[in-house]
């Protein structure tokens, strides 16, 4: 980078669960360490210790405690809750001081789901059919802790059940266990993550050389706009000039289409090309999901905490040895 840059973030869109935003004014190895970082060094909450006391299910002990550790668990801050009574920001297990656990590290759920009980509550057109357990039977012991059973209100009115499935019990059977979130990062186990996708591209660069375009019959212009499968050109019906579409930076996906169509139509193969569409270096368009255990823009601000922090440790090593 030849040049001191001051990286830039414009958010496109934005939902709880989900957000788009441009990185511009920085290079691809900005970009890919943002990327990464959200998804496997932002620190988050999942259970990882399972201890049961009485399973006769279907699934076994490891399968459960599987689908246990992938249930998103959301932190809500103690100063957004009325009379709340939250243990504030949780420390990493390694990091406490605590002999096993603590409030400061851990936070403990209990499930407990008896079949014959369940299906004495039930209407009696509902009776003797399955229970889902699902992570609405998870009790925590802090308010501020909870399973993320849905991302949004239209899932949660679309879905057939309370949360996130677990297991289906039958007559007779029952489930009863305690388990224990730890706060850690996806470079440990991929439970950590808090995104379910979080991608990179390149923003376009569309140029159109006007005067090119001027030596072009009206006929060789709608083959040019219609060439792109992706459609970033469009022909001004006013004027008659080929203009970039309204939104080309998103439908852009850098087919040869328009390459190979234009070299057809050149006069001489070293003429100037029409148009072009070249991915921009110093501009990129993210796209980030969250998996509902912390909202889009705050996986954002952690991520660039993150980041944050290593570039000051590592300036700070560098440092170091220069004092060596």
């Amino acid at each position: 980078m030849p040049n001191q840059r001051f990286p830039k973030v414009e958010v496109i869109d934005m939902a709880p669960h989900e957000m788009r935003f441009v990185l511009s004014d920085t290079d691809t190895s900005m970009a890919n360490s943002l990327r990464r970082i959200m998804i496997a060094e932002v620190p988050t909450l999942a259970i990882d210790l399972v201890e049961f006391n009485e399973n006769s299910t279907v699934l076994n002990d490891e399968y459960i405690a599987h689908r246990l550790g992938l249930v998103p668990l959301r932190y809500q801050a103690a100063d957004s809750l009325k009379g709340g009574d939250c243990h504030g920001a949780f420390l990493p297990h390694r990091e406490c001081v605590c002999y096993e656990r603590c409030p400061r590290c851990s936070v403990e759920f209990e499930l407990d789901v008896n079949y014959d009980k369940e299906n004495a509550k039930r209407p009696e057109g509902e009776r003797d059919m399955p229970i889902t357990v699902t992570s609405r039977d998870l009790k925590s012991n802090n308010e501020c802790v909870q399973p993320a059973h849905f991302l949004s209100e239209e899932e949660a009115d679309e879905a057939q059940d309370e949360g996130i499935s677990i297991v289906k019990m039958g007559p007779g059977q029952c489930l009863k266990l305690k388990a224990v979130a730890y706060m850690g990062i996806a470079k440990e186990h991929a439970k950590w993550s808090p995104v379910a996708v979080a991608t990179y591209r390149f923003w376009p660069e569309i140029t159109i050389n006007e005067e090119q375009c001027a030596t072009l019959t009206l006929e060789q212009k709608h083959e040019l706009v219609d060439c792109c499968p992706d459609r970033i050109l469009e022909l001004d019906e006013v004027t008659g000039k080929i203009v970039e579409a309204e939104n080309a930076w998103e439908l852009a996906t850098f087919t040869e289409d328009l390459k190979m169509t234009q070299n057809a139509m050149k006069k001489r193969p070293e003429d100037d090309d029409f148009a072009k569409c070249v991915q921009s270096t110093d501009r990129f368009i993210f796209s980030v999901e969250s998996t509902g255990s912390m909202d889009a823009d705050e996986i954002l601000m952690s991520s660039l905490r993150v980041m944050k922090e290593r570039l000051n440790y590592l300036a700070q090593e560098v440092e170091n040895l220069r004092d060596l």
